[in-house]
């Protein structure tokens, strides 16, 4: 019997963020797959033991949770190389698409295929049983519209089976996935969670564990308001939107494509246009470094102005909240443009994380804590059980 390995996995919008076992492993991969043959060319000397696997991502998923079952993906960077690659569109549900469990699937996969795993998991030749108790999330909406229920059981239970195509290092692998729990939280609980605990959820925070605060968590393709009083989300008072900056990503990308013939392979090129440290807002045009700030100013700016009203609105439904934190990758990309909203408009007490890993890992690393923190109250016990058993 394989014992259990935790994993805190937060399938965002444009990446997978996931947390393993003692901390030990991270993986971040863009949500991006793209349906793909058996046997995919590899040009030149690619890879394939030499090559970091996370770049040549290409598998086969058998699940019964899956509505297309026994596909084979191209995922993450790879799936941007391919011509029919998908990232999920606005108005879907999270919890319903095959693309969220393929993502899911991939990333435990590559989790328990590393050699560091060989105790935790069993192998008979190129076959690996994978136990986990996993820790992840869904929008509010899709909460509160009890979706969390379905997402879980689609999980439980059954056996999902990852095999490694063309793919670096791990070529001919299979990995069978079961769990032992998945524990499905709200995004804005969890946010909050990771404001004012630490791994051992010991509050570090306490400045702000009795102060009635909103938590803006802007995603690709929505946003999510939690209202934060008496250490709780008020259930009925937070809210969930499909707003989210997946739309305007894509819109920037097709306008500069269509101004400048430059092909973005993602949502995530272009956030990393936006962002980066040094020539933010700049590409490169047949070797020229060329600004394409008018074009992501007047998008991000209306982007902006649509969550900024939110804010509004429910601030006025919550008129005792003392501070609002943005938080999630959509508030990396709009922060300066809500800053300045807000230094000229209502001047609302806001805060954004400096710390543009910690805005972005929020949610995976809340899942950890919360994860983690089941596992120790359910070992717990069991100790008596097993005391008595043996007395």
């Amino acid at each position: 019997m394989s014992k259990t390995r935790i994993a805190a996995v937060d399938v965002g919008n444009d990446s997978i963020k996931a947390i393993f076992g003692e901390l030990e492993y991270e993986i971040n991969i863009p949500n991006i797959v793209a349906i793909d043959t058996e046997d995919r060319p590899v040009i030149g000397i690619e890879e394939l033991d030499s090559k970091n696997p996370l770049d040549g991502i290409h598998i086969k998923v058998h699940s019964p949770a899956l509505k297309e079952n026994n596909e084979i993906y191209r995922v993450g960077s790879l799936a941007t190389k391919s011509g029919n690659a998908t990232e999920l569109d606005l108005g879907s549900n999270k919890s319903e698409e095959d693309q969220t469990l393929v993502m899911l699937f991939a990333t435990l996969a590559l989790d328990a295929v590393k050699e560091e795993n060989t105790a935790a998991f069993p192998r008979t030749k190129n076959v690996i049983d994978a136990n986990y108790t996993l820790g992840t999330g869904l929008p509010l909406r899709e909460i509160k519209e009890g979706k969390d229920a379905g997402y879980r059981s689609k999980l439980i239970g059954s056996v999902h089976q990852v095999e490694f195509l063309v793919t670096p290092k791990y070529q001919g692998m299979k990995v069978n996935i079961k769990f032992d729990e998945v524990k499905v939280y709200p995004e804005g609980f969890a946010a909050y969670i990771n404001l004012v605990m630490d791994n051992n959820l010991k509050i570090i925070n306490k400045d702000l564990i009795d102060k009635r605060i909103l938590i803006q968590d802007i995603g690709g393709l929505s946003t999510d308001i939690a209202v934060i009083k008496n250490r709780t989300v008020d259930d009925d008072r937070a809210q969930g939107f499909n707003l989210g900056v997946s739309e305007s990503l894509d819109e920037i990308r097709e306008e500069i494509r269509s101004k400048y013939g430059i092909e973005l392979d993602s949502r995530l090129d272009v956030v990393e246009i936006i962002t980066r440290k040094n020539n933010r807002n700049h590409i490169m045009v047949k070797g020229s470094r060329t600004s394409v700030h008018e074009i992501t100013d007047r998008i991000l700016l209306e982007l902006a102005k649509k969550q900024y009203r939110l804010l509004r609105n429910v601030w006025q439904k919550n008129s005792q909240t003392e501070i609002c934190y943005f938080v999630g990758g959509g508030a990396i990309v709009l922060k300066e443009y809500i800053k300045t909203l807000n230094n000229n408009l209502d001047g609302y007490n806001i805060e954004f994380f400096e710390d543009e890993k910690e805005s972005i890992w929020m949610m995976a690393n809340a899942y950890y804590k919360l994860v983690t923190d089941f596992v120790r109250k359910s070992q717990k016990q069991k100790v008596p059980q097993e005391t008595v058993k043996n007395s």
